[in-house]
């Protein structure tokens, strides 16, 4: 099985290390098991420039001034947090650069045309019996 996956050089990742809350009972009071990795996505050299953008983009409302942020604490050892949030981030960024699938233009189908029509009657009538009664108006 070929590894295939988006690929981050070592040497763009900042990493940080504290205290974790959860499992691991008296030991999780003595070690920095708590695993936060940082990336800087705009002075990467993994992507392309077409694909910044598109990352850009895509992850913006998880970025602070262009760098990404992710933490894990879901293992007891620092070793398999470093992992899994190393896994993560590549996930992330390898779905933030898949490129757009074009849209393929449909014609909509005449019963959906229909229902439109429908509802936007049916709405027109319901505001209209909601009306105050004018001098124009029957009723």
């Amino acid at each position: 099985m070929a590894d295939d996956r988006l690929r981050i050089p070592d040497e763009e990742l900042t990493w940080r290390f504290s205290r974790s809350s959860g499992p691991g009972g008296q030991h999780v009071n003595t070690s920095d098991t708590r695993v936060e990795v940082t990336w800087d996505l705009r002075r990467s050299r993994a992507l392309s420039d077409a694909q910044r953008v598109l990352a850009e983009e895509r992850l913006r409302t998880r970025l602070v001034d262009g760098t990404l942020t992710l933490a894990s604490s879901q293992y007891r050892s620092q070793h398999r947090n470093r992992e899994a949030v190393r896994v993560r981030l590549e996930q992330l960024v390898a779905a933030a650069v898949v490129p757009p699938r074009p849209r393929r233009a449909t014609r909509p189908t005449r019963a959906s045309q229909r229902r439109r029509v429908d509802a936007k009657k049916r709405r027109g009538d319901v505001k209209r019996t909601r009306r105050r009664p004018g001098p124009g108006d029957a009723g």
